[in-house]
């Protein structure tokens, strides 16, 4: 055969290597519909990919993509799975063993990963291997298909004894075209059947009609929206809501079947609640701003949301639970979600009289699926991941001593207390203004102490006091706005906070790990004559 000859036998075996690696993960997909989505072979293997990823490359993640990472390592994992499909295929056209060997060799790392998962069980294993078997036996049949007898020698080849093998393009390319066609449909049916799975849950949170709160939150001061714009919301919608959780696949429960146990250390009286039990319960509404421990200084991983729920420090006083303060032996409160996810809150925290609250609303409606739909925890005055478990099944009492949540085991710090905060929403970073009068304007926040004052400077000039929002309790961010005649030229604009206990905004830059980042946020920007 000539030396294009060869360039298309390799071409279209890598070609197949593609293909096979399709079929592979639909039906994979297909399989992981009797399972559950999270065992699906991009789901498990990006799931362990994040549970292995060092903290600090977390944040670097966050910080370049925000809450597109999720997206990026979607995309990253599938461009290595191309990778190898492709280098299957090209070994598959000369050692079509060793080609589908390790087609299925990579539906056993997925099942590994499927395997090293929080909550896994032994049928998580299943959808990869089968996935990996189907991507093995059709590359086998297509790189079978690209050789028929012939007379035109081959270097190297395999065909029969006594004869070559030719490229059959056509046999081949009908073998393609069944194998992109069975498999598209594979695909739809594994969409359509996950679609079907799920449809409970949706039609449960349809459905669900939340009882009218016993202590009402009071309507939101007409001040405290000051409506600059440029400016975020003062509530925030919840399609505008940050998310930054680990779940490539967002769990999707079914409210008539959701269950929620609370035993431990200290409980005199376990609870299992099912959501009608819950509701049941006084419901408190009460506006919380809640933060993410991996948001820079000025960064937007921030939102303000009228939540409605249980009092958790009540639930727990129900079951027998005691604070530390009051001799309880257990001062951790561990939360796990569906997923597998586990967060540590300070029993004290719960318990010492805020609005701590397994929370069943979002700004008027259930929650979102996306926030943690049927039930979450939301503790104002604490970073998320110490805090606010979405999806919750469990609350188990313990100690800080006797166990180490997700992300602790990942450098992060056992106790997180949000920092006074500020940040400048307008003008922009960069921005060129006219000379004259300009609105600087934000928001601030320290949970659960409340915002005091908020201060602006101009090129490390003289702080001067900035106009408040109206206040909406201590556990929301204000918003501020600070006039500013602009005189031409480049500029940099800085931000800080006091919080009701006298405490300044610390001018001291350090990165999220362990525990939130500080510093002053600053703006540059050019005035122009």
């Amino acid at each position: 055969m000539t030396r294009a000859g060869t360039s298309k036998r390799y071409a279209l075996g890598a070609l197949g290597g593609l293909l096979a690696a399709f079929a592979g993960l639909a039906l994979a997909q297909l399989v992981a519909v009797a399972v559950r989505p999270e065992a699906a072979p991009l789901a498990a293997v990006g799931g362990a990919v994040v549970d292995r990823t060092p903290a600090a490359l977390k944040e670097w993640a966050v910080r370049q993509f925000g809450t597109d990472d999720k997206l990026v390592l979607a995309l990253g994992i599938g461009a290595v799975l191309s990778a190898v499909a492709i280098a299957a295929g090209l070994l598959a056209v000369r050692h079509p063993r060793a080609g589908t060997a390790l087609a299925a060799a990579f539906g056993a790392l997925g099942a590994a990963a499927a395997l090293s998962r929080p909550e896994a069980s032994w049928k998580d294993a299943l959808p990869s291997p089968a996935g990996g078997l189907a991507a093995a036996g059709v590359l086998y049949l297509l790189v079978t298909a690209l050789n028929r007898p012939g007379s035109h020698p081959l270097p190297g080849g395999s065909g029969a004894p006594g004869r070559s093998a030719v490229l059959d393009r056509r046999g081949f390319g009908r073998l393609a075209l069944a194998t992109l066609v069975v498999s598209a449909g594979v695909a739809y049916a594994g969409r359509r059947l996950g679609a079907f799975g799920s449809a409970g849950a949706t039609a449960s949170r349809a459905g669900l009609v939340l009882p009218e709160p016993a202590v009402p939150a009071p309507p939101v001061p007409a001040g405290a929206d000051l409506r600059i714009p440029g400016t975020a919301r003062f509530l925030t919608p919840d399609r505008d809501f940050y998310r930054v959780d680990t779940a490539l696949v967002v769990p999707r429960v079914d409210a008539d079947t959701w269950r929620l146990d609370i035993h431990g250390d200290g409980v005199a009286r376990p609870l299992t609640l099912d959501l009608r039990e819950l509701l049941s319960r006084p419901l408190v509404e009460h506006d919380i701003t809640l933060t993410c421990v991996s948001n820079e200084v000025g960064g937007p991983y921030a939102g303000n949301a009228r939540w409605l729920g249980v009092r958790l420090g009540d639930l727990l006083r129900e079951a027998g639970v005691r604070p530390p303060s009051r001799g309880g032996p257990a001062d951790q409160l561990v939360a796990r979600s569906v997923d597998g996810m586990t967060l540590g809150t300070p029993v004290e925290a719960v318990m010492d009289g805020r609005e701590a609250l397994l929370a069943v609303g979002m700004n008027g409606g259930p929650l979102p699926f996306e926030h943690g739909f049927p039930v979450r925890m939301v503790v104002p005055g604490l970073y998320g991941y110490v805090s606010a478990c979405k999806w919750l099944r469990e609350l188990r009492l313990t100690t800080f001593d006797a166990y180490d949540a997700y992300w602790v085991r990942r450098s992060w710090a056992q106790r997180a207390p949000v920092k006074t905060q500020s940040r400048i929403d307008t003008p922009r970073a960069s921005a060129e203004l006219a000379a004259g009068p300009v609105a600087v304007a934000g928001v601030a926040w320290a949970q659960h102490r409340g915002i005091a004052r908020v201060e602006v400077r101009v090129d490390a000039g003289p702080w001067r006091e900035a106009r408040l929002g109206d206040a909406d309790g201590d556990d929301t961010w204000r918003q501020w706005v600070w006039p500013w005649e602009a005189a031409p030229g480049r500029h940099v604009l800085e931000v800080r906070a006091t919080d009701r206990t006298d405490a300044v905004q610390t001018g001291e830059r350090a990165g999220t790990l362990p525990d939130g980042a500080t510093g002053w946020h600053s703006v540059p920007v050019r005035v122009r004559s």
